[in-house]
């Protein structure tokens, strides 16, 4: 990834934030000779070391995986700037946060670590449910997936959030995306630019 001085992040705590904040991502390697993506909810190893995740079985791109590098992408809040909402003279660009992982793969049968990594997940994202989910068939369900888990190598973090433009362009950049309702993108640069 392309990633000029002003819009790089690596302070690791706010790197493996905004991972825990936008943990769903696209891995991405070599199969059969094309770049293959899935499209996947993934857990970081409590030592940040280690990557974690599955496919299901029938997904083929598990199976050209072990021990190749991977890339792994993640993405934050992000929308299109107009230059109509500048001070001074520009273009038209697009303002996003992102996260570009490169890592070593190995893919994992065994039932027993692919239920911590399934358990964790739905834990996660089950806890704010009224009725969470209780696993069924959980047999079964483990034999359908493959885990992987990917050795962290390389992080690059990039926050485009206008920081290349002048102060006074700034607010008039939060106000227009303030009302066009992105939120998330408004909180992020007010973090960084005010």
């Amino acid at each position: 990834m392309y990633v000029p001085s002003h819009f790089s992040v690596t302070e690791t705590e706010e790197i493996f934030s905004f991972l825990d904040a936008n943990s769903f991502g696209q891995l991405v390697s070599l199969a059969e000779q094309r770049l293959t993506a899935s499209h996947l909810p993934f857990l970081v190893s409590s030592d940040r070391r280690f990557l974690q995740c599955h496919l299901a079985r029938q997904n083929s791109h598990w199976q050209n995986l072990e021990d190749q590098q991977v890339l792994v992408t993640f993405q934050g809040p992000h929308d299109y700037i107009s230059p109509s909402w500048y001070q001074t003279a520009g273009v038209p660009t697009w303002n996003y946060q992102a996260l570009h992982i490169y890592g070593r793969c190995r893919v994992f049968e065994q039932p027993e670590a692919i239920a911590s990594i399934v358990d964790t997940l739905s834990k996660r994202y089950e806890s704010g449910l009224e009725k969470p989910w209780q696993p069924e068939y959980r047999d079964a369900m483990l034999k359908a997936i493959i885990g992987v888990e990917i050795e962290i190598e390389e992080l690059q973090c990039k926050y485009k959030l206008s920081q290349n433009r002048p102060p006074q362009d700034h607010q008039g950049i939060i106000d227009n995306l303030d009302e066009l309702g992105s939120e998330s993108l408004v909180k992020a640069m007010r973090n960084i630019l005010l």
